[in-house]
């Protein structure tokens, strides 16, 4: 057993009394890990220089699905013919939000052509992966927001596709009477719109992913799993330094509680997603072989 992994396995057993199903998460056959996803976006400049070639090395990385960005751009467009074309599934995407948040926009692609574009892609699920800070100065301006996230799952639960918000830590920022906006939402969304959480970005905003994961049980579809630097001051909601992004097993964040939380409370899909790296496929190949437990 190579150190890594004895390390990991002695730290499992150590909190078995708290997490009883810590060693089931570092099995090979865990559904999360036989099926792990991946966040393009990790790989945006590989992309641009060798889109055909990048989606290749995903697959033989040993991904088995992606998740695109910008859809339905024609470069997204593109990722998931070439990942299906390499064996990997595409069952979500990061999309053009502002056809959800501000609808009346000039020039943005109405929801419902983004929806037709999503069915004829196989597409499952669409997620909201950002809003600018105009859009939430206040509370009032994430309740708003919530109504047309809600309209919008509603639309789109017609088109057979699930709706979701893809979280940074600013949403943690205490606003008006100390909540959040993230508490608006918790409170706002309808049943038919949920929730992507990105647990380094949960840590970030000062909260405790597994806890997170937990209160939400049945309202998560999916997680972006990152691993964040020790000794970075915490909460900070104005976002963190480049070498602050680690692979997984390289950081703070308990990746086995992770899983473990993510399978108890329902989520489809986990993918893997590191936004900064100086070498971002070798941080991929480096959080797989996490997975793997090399």
């Amino acid at each position: 057993m190579k150190r890594r992994q004895f390390i990991r396995t002695s730290a499992a057993v150590s909190i078995a009394p708290v997490f009883t199903t810590s060693i089931w998460a570092l099995a090979p056959d865990n559904k999360y890990r036989k099926d792990i996803g991946i966040q393009l976006y990790t790989l945006r400049n590989p992309i641009k220089e060798d889109l055909q070639g990048t989606i290749k090395a995903v697959a033989q990385a040993g991904y088995k699905q992606v998740e695109p960005y910008g859809f339905p751009n024609p470069q997204a467009v593109e990722m998931i013919k070439q990942a299906k074309d390499n064996g990997m599934a595409v069952n979500s995407s990061h999309f053009n939000w502002e056809s959800v948040t501000n609808p009346d926009k000039k020039g943005v692609m109405p929801f419902s052509e983004v929806l037709d574009k999503a069915k004829e892609a196989g597409l499952q699920h669409l997620v909201i992966p950002y809003i600018h800070k105009h859009n939430r100065k206040n509370l009032d301006d994430y309740k708003r927001l919530a109504e047309r996230c809600n309209q919008g799952a509603i639309e789109a639960k017609k088109a057979g596709i699930q709706l979701a918000y893809h979280n940074h830590a600013f949403e943690y920022e205490p606003k008006d009477g100390g909540k959040s906006g993230y508490q608006i939402f918790i409170e706002e969304f309808e049943p038919e719109m949920k929730f992507e959480v990105d647990v380094f970005w949960v840590k970030v905003g000062g909260v405790d992913p597994v806890k997170q994961i937990k209160a939400l049980t049945g309202r998560v579809t999916q997680l972006h799993l990152k691993d964040l630097r020790k000794g970075v001051s915490l909460p900070s909601y104005g976002g963190v330094k480049p070498e602050d992004f680690k692979e997984l097993g390289e950081g703070i964040i308990h990746m086995e509680s992770v899983i473990v939380a993510a399978d108890e409370a329902g989520v489809a899909h986990c993918h893997v997603e590191q936004d900064h790296s100086p070498d971002p496929m070798a941080s991929v190949k480096t959080s797989m072989n996490y997975l793997k437990g090399l």
